[in-house]
């Protein structure tokens, strides 16, 4: 008995031995996790230490060759070209072909009586010729205006007139449009680019046949220019009213493509899809310019298709591609297919890609690295998601604030402005607080500087004086940001989409990410609009279902799962037609204005459904005059 007894107590005994060197194994487990994981953060600040030097030294040796001349940095570039293709033609452009091309362009219009920076429309789809064409108009000292093709009328006509422009170039395909407006810019010269035989508007002049006979030779340089010498303007996208006319100067055009070609590690062999207009900063930026100063291959396509995408980065054996807005969502959407796995793309980058979608669209399409980006075409400060965080769209390390100065700041949720502390400065945010993002100025060094726009009124509005100490200025980016204890920046909303309902506040981008996965990711933008009678604004969703095919009795149980009562909208809006701008965002701005406005509705027969308790009913006038009277209470 007394053996059998000794016998538990030594079985006891190894058993908690046992159980102690389980204890110290995984503890050492933990610690060298821990050791590793450190590691790794080194390993990966090393990397973007050594990424920021890299940008460092490319900007000093761009600031070099600006200096000399911006237009001739391209002569170190010879083996690079661009692929373009429109339906079934397939054209191939390489460095002689664009130099040529440009230089015909800068002889021609150096023989017009145009002043030293002077702004010339370009209106144009994507091709080639476009980049040399703005090219060619630097060369001869002019500042290219790229034009938005997707404008008309009194918008394509304040998008001219906003810079002053002393000519347009446009393509045969958007002779109609200029025909429009023509009899309103009398003294504007016309200047029409036509590749095929087709007829010449009346009044412009044949830019292909006025330069075919010209020499293609290098230009005499007449005058060095200057880093901050304007390059282009590029417009604001317009969701948000008339576009403003971005100022591109020369270091500012190199340095965006400069630093995505660093941060993203872009190989001189890879080849880029680039679908997206040429006008807009990430597509003739940042993309094109990929060519341009990096030597990248770009294949360069006339137009976005949703169903061709995946098949043509197969086809030219693309690498890498672009995206920008919704094209994610849209590429979600098309049925599966052979082509999502066939490519050879391990790198796609852009800005847009919406959390609730990164991981769906990464695991179907095997995309090995996205690149997201955050940023304003007329803003100082720019952030790159480098190592596929999820949902991030830049990093910061926390201590590099001053080699790299931006910030968030506190606002008041309901009315946007910045809040100031009893010491009169703006008020930073901790990690996990949302705030406004912002770029400090330093007109002393031309990274940090502020170009704004061709309206010095509107560059004006942008900045924001003493903000940390007395007499200085910072970029308000107007975008709503939250930084984690780490440096991750995740973009949260824009200053005045956030409205304030039933004593809560509501983001927008929240509610339409959660009504976008509801709906099947049908295309859906959410605001606030005001009813009479009630405090704040309410919420509405505009949703685009031409088909008719949304199950509108359904849709009120699977948002009151998903959403707090007072985030679900009391608002529907049917859309006929998309009111896409050609960055593939939904402007918002008109549909704001609307509200619930059936009169205004009708007008182009869209549908408007009001929430009555637990179901949507399609408004009429008497419903209308109701709500508005405060009979319906919402």
């Amino acid at each position: 008995m007394r053996d059998n007894v000794q016998k538990v107590i030594d079985r006891g005994e190894r058993l908690e031995d046992l159980q102690q060197a389980s204890d110290r194994l995984n503890m050492a487990g933990n610690e060298f996790r821990e050791a590793a994981k450190r590691a790794q953060r080194r390993a990966w600040l090393q990397n973007v230490k050594s990424r920021i030097i890299i940008i460092s030294i490319t900007v000093t040796i761009v600031l070099f060759i600006v200096g000399k001349k911006y237009a001739y940095r391209f002569q170190f570039w010879t083996s690079w070209y661009f692929t373009w293709f429109s339906d079934n033609e397939c054209n191939v452009s390489n460095f002689d072909h664009l130099e040529h091309f440009s230089n015909r362009i800068g002889r021609y219009f150096r023989t017009r009586s145009f002043s030293h920076s002077d702004s010339i429309a370009l209106f144009m789809e994507n091709r080639p010729e476009y980049i040399a064409t703005w090219l060619g108009l630097g060369k001869a000292n002019l500042v290219a205006a790229l034009i938005n093709t997707n404008l008309r009328r009194d918008v394509l006509l304040h998008s001219i007139n906003a810079v002053g422009c002393k000519a347009v170039i446009f393509g045969s395909e958007f002779k109609d449009a200029i025909c429009d407006i023509k009899d309103k810019i009398p003294n504007i010269e016309l200047y029409q680019w036509s590749e095929l035989d087709t007829s010449i508007l009346e009044g412009a002049i044949d830019l292909n046949t006025k330069i075919s006979n010209i020499d293609p030779g290098s230009l005499i340089i007449l005058d060095h220019g200057s880093p901050r010498d304007k390059l282009i303007y590029v417009y604001t996208s317009g969701t948000t009213g008339m576009p403003k006319a971005a100022v591109i100067n020369n270091l500012r055009y190199m340095l965006i493509t400069c630093g995505v070609n660093s941060m993203l590690n872009l190989q001189s062999d890879d080849r880029i899809y680039n679908p997206l207009p040429l006008y807009h900063t990430a597509g003739g930026i940042i993309g094109a310019g990929q060519a341009l100063i990096g030597g990248v291959t770009v294949v360069l396509c006339r137009k976005f298709s949703a169903s061709k995408y995946w098949s043509e980065c197969v086809h030219y054996e693309c690498t890498v591609a672009q995206y920008i807005g919704e094209i994610c969502r849209f590429l979600l959407t098309v049925p599966s297919n052979e082509y999502d796995s066939m490519h050879k793309v391990r790198l796609m980058f852009g800005n847009g890609l919406k959390p609730q979608i990164w991981k769906p669209f990464v695991k179907r399409f095997g995309v090995k690295q996205i690149g997201e980006f955050y940023g304003a075409t007329e803003g100082n400060s720019n952030l790159v998601n480098i190592d596929n965080k999820i949902g991030a769209v830049g990093f910061i390390p926390r201590y590099a604030s001053s080699l790299y100065p931006v910030a968030l700041l506190k606002i008041d949720e309901e009315t946007g402005e910045l809040l100031r502390g009893s010491n009169g400065f703006c008020i930073p945010c901790k990690p996990g607080e949302p705030g406004v993002f912002v770029g400090k100025i330093n007109s002393k060094k031309v990274i940090n500087d502020f170009s704004g726009y061709a309206d010095k009124k509107a560059s004006e509005q942008k900045i924001v004086h003493d903000v940390f100490k007395k007499g200085d200025r910072v970029f308000n980016s107007g975008d709503i940001l939250v930084m984690d204890e780490f440096g991750y920046f995740y973009f949260k909303d824009r200053t005045g989409d956030t409205y304030r309902w039933r004593g809560e506040n509501v983001a927008t981008s929240e509610v339409e990410a959660v009504i976008s996965n509801v709906i099947d990711l049908k295309d859906a933008t959410v605001f606030g609009v005001e009813v009479p009678g009630n405090e704040g604004k309410t919420g509405m969703v505009a949703i685009f279902d031409p088909k008719n095919s949304l199950d509108l009795k359904g849709l009120t149980g699977k948002l009151k799962k998903v959403l707090p009562n007072y985030a679900i909208p009391r608002f529907i809006r049917i859309l006929s037609e998309l009111p896409m701008t050609g960055t593939f965002k939904l402007k918002k701005k008109d549909l704001q204005r609307d509200a619930f406005d059936i009169k205004k509705a009708s007008i182009i027969k869209d549908p408007i459904y009001f929430l009555n308790k637990d179901t949507y009913i399609r408004m009429t006038d008497e419903h209308y005059n109701n709500i508005v009277k405060g009979q319906i209470r919402l």
